[in-house]
């Protein structure tokens, strides 16, 4: 009897998951015997958030990714500022960050079945794969293990999340130090196939690119002119998606949107400059290539996922994800 691709491609997604983790000391079943229910208490304490406000989903997987670039995923998004100390989440590329409420609501769930047993960093990992697969979007296995870190640097976020601006050159480095590949930039950036963004955001692509008031002229001049229509040069405020008319659906239509020269951010026009990122927008912009996308963004999630976790004795579990112990 023959097996059914989807099901042979989750066999082998499985495969490529514990070859990638055993060497991180990572686990898919870690929790087995310390907090058996963990994956279903995440998942339906998420899920109430979610049912309310679909748009947590881009929120809460853009937190992952914000944690994991900054000392790895070790939950130190999540840690509030102190008088002696302004955290990552008030660094500039973080304040926009948003769903923390819902880590923590997760974070007392657990704790009440499982006290102090479970990080707030997997937690994490796990909340934003939940969320994604809440709206539709792939699911993946996550290993789990990860211990939260004690360090959390405003600067260390400033300077080491790449940002919108970044050219094709400077983001394939800027994944590259994280050990993620060419593809792996470009299945990413496919997160942005939902949510939104502010027009503080691209001000500056709209109305003065060059600084002689020029928009940038790799954007489509129509699309420029309807984002001109909803912003005006000192919005700081207004939201604007960034897959417009799809922006709370997890498909390939950010790829199409790309290709017709309407990506948001210039990060995301610069996938079109490389040969190897324009090649996948183009077999990836139509909705045939949706199961080919899924897969794909399900193991560069696992890759992701792995950046310089701390196992073992390092690091601690704390608490609450807010504060270290």
């Amino acid at each position: 009897m023959a097996i059914p691709k989807l099901v042979l491609a989750c066999i082998l997604l499985f495969a490529i998951v514990l070859q990638q983790v055993n060497s991180q000391g990572l686990k898919i079943d870690f929790y087995k015997k310390t907090c058996p229910s963990l994956e279903s208490v995440v998942y339906a304490t998420t899920a109430r958030y979610i049912s309310r406000v679909p748009s947590f989903a881009a929120a809460l997987l853009r937190m992952h990714f914000h944690d994991c670039f900054v000392r790895g995923c070790d939950g130190s998004v999540l840690i509030s500022s102190t008088s002696n100390n302004t955290a990552e989440k008030d660094s500039i590329p973080n304040q926009s960050l948003r769903g923390f409420q819902v880590i923590d609501a997760v974070k007392s769930a657990v704790e009440r079945q499982c006290p102090g047993q479970v990080s707030c960093a997997d937690i994490l990992a796990l909340v934003a794969r939940d969320a994604v697969s809440l709206i539709n979007g792939p699911s993946w296995p996550v290993p789990l293990g990860r211990r939260d870190g004690r360090v959390s640097n405003a600067t260390e976020a400033l300077f080491g999340l790449p940002p919108p601006f970044f050219n094709a050159t400077q983001l394939i480095a800027a994944f590259a130090s994280k050990n993620l590949t060419v593809k792996d930039l470009v299945v990413l950036s496919g997160s942005h196939t939902i949510g939104f963004s502010h027009c503080s955001t691209i001000t500056t692509r709209l109305y003065n690119f060059t600084g002689v008031g020029d928009s940038d002229p790799s954007m489509d001049p129509n699309y420029v002119a309807a984002l001109k229509r909803k912003c005006s040069p000192t919005d700081r405020t207004s939201i604007i998606q960034m897959d417009p008319g799809s922006s709370q659906s997890f498909d390939v239509n950010y790829y199409a949107t790309v290709q017709k020269r309407r990506g948001l951010f210039q990060a995301d026009a610069a996938l079109l400059t490389n040969n190897e990122t324009n090649a996948y927008v183009t077999k990836h912009s139509t909705s045939s290539a949706t199961s080919s996308f899924f897969k794909d963004f399900a193991a560069s999630m696992v890759k992701m996922g792995n950046i310089q976790v701390l196992t073992g004795s390092a690091g601690e579990i704390r608490r609450i994800c807010s504060a270290i112990n």
